[in-house]
């Protein structure tokens, strides 16, 4: 398969370390995300037969009008566009979704039930356009979350989840690629909470007692077992 990754973010940059897929990026090559006509004569040059989406405007707590527009024209709009063209092109497209929209779901939630966006508009524009490319059934939807390592921040928020380092994550989505799977997937690994994560790679982190914003979700919780099948994982 001939695969393009869209963005070399924390995210997209691992993926492109470990795979050394071709990439294009508003860094690289000036791309903006926002326009998405600038996109079409990289996309047609690249020929992919499937394109992983890594690029997303992530501000949890960005609640200004300004926040709004680039959380919506990012994470939704050219989203929305993204898939129509690769659905026009019979292109496979990864969109790399987020655990964020089990918050205020059911604890441990599984790929079928129905989530609950936190009080985001991180969360808001990535639940609408995670559905969206739900409607095109050789596409593969990434619900995850993933961190900088070594963990970078003394100063650690309480949140309960699946996240993990990139590098742990990356690899898990490279090998649901490799695979070829379809539908939503819950990528992450054993559940924990964020302190605990974060000691082991910067032992001077300690646990804040509350979240650092109140748009923040405590528990996000997923249900693995359909991933630990598709890849044989056993933890």
């Amino acid at each position: 398969m001939n695969i393009l990754v869209l963005g070399d973010g924390l995210l997209g940059n691992e993926i492109i370390r470990q795979t050394k897929w071709n990439y294009i990026s508003r860094k690289k090559d000036g791309i903006e995300a926002r326009d998405f006509k600038t996109l079409i004569p990289f996309l047609e040059k690249e020929n992919p037969d499937v394109i992983l989406n890594a690029i997303a405007y992530t501000s949890t707590y960005n609640m200004t009008e300004e926040g709004k527009i680039l959380h919506w024209d990012t994470n939704y709009v050219f989203v929305i566009h993204l898939a129509n063209w690769c659905n026009s092109k019979n292109i496979k497209l990864v969109q790399i979704s987020t655990d964020y929209l089990y918050a205020n779901s059911k604890i441990n939630a599984k790929e079928t039930d129905v989530p609950v966006h936190a009080n985001n508009w991180y969360s808001y524009t990535k639940l609408l356009s995670d559905a969206y490319c739900q409607l095109f059934e050789k596409n593969l939807i990434i619900r995850t979350s993933f961190k900088k390592k070594p963990f970078p921040y003394k100063k650690v928020f309480q949140m309960v989840g699946n996240f993990d380092y990139v590098d742990k994550i990356a690899t898990l989505i490279i090998w649901l690629v490799k695979k070829n799977a379809k539908g939503v997937y819950n990528v992450g690994t054993r559940t924990k909470s964020m302190y605990e994560l974060a000691k082991r790679t910067n032992p001077e982190s300690y646990e804040e007692f509350f979240l650092i914003h109140e748009s923040m979700p405590s528990n996000i919780t997923m249900n693995l077992d359909k991933l630990r099948k598709e890849l044989s994982i056993d933890w």
